[in-house]
């Protein structure tokens, strides 16, 4: 068994950092409202920061609740969950604008959907 109430504050913290990737996201409606400005490039730093803290967070869970509690959760890759960690902690001069635009559009809001229905079956 595993420190339920731990495992709590870290899907907490995951589900927040998502709510703030998506709030912050709302505005972009394009790849170059990332790479066309110096605010837009802010915000894409801002929610890559996001990204590697969820990331980081996830690979916790998983020590945390010995590798028994993401597999129930099969909605979300949680492998390319816990990568996106690696990439953009050591290749963030590589990072591609395009990949973290359709990350934000197309992974989070199902990251966030699943994580919040982890905490409602956790607590």
């Amino acid at each position: 068994m595993y420190d339920n109430e731990l495992a709590l504050e870290i899907l907490s913290q995951i589900y927040q950092a998502s709510q703030t990737i998506l709030e912050r996201f709302k505005p972009v409606k394009s790849i170059s409202d990332f790479t066309h400005s110096p605010a837009g490039m802010e915000k894409f730093d801002s929610i890559c920061m996001l990204l590697s803290a969820i990331g980081e967070a996830l690979k916790n869970l998983d020590k945390v609740t010995h590798n028994t509690l993401l597999p129930r959760y099969q909605q979300v890759n949680w492998k390319k969950a816990k990568g996106m960690r690696d990439i953009i902690s050591h290749h963030y001069f590589d990072l591609n604008a395009e990949a973290i635009y359709n990350v934000c559009k197309n992974n989070i809001p199902k990251l966030a959907q699943t994580i919040n229905k982890m905490i409602r079956e956790l607590s």
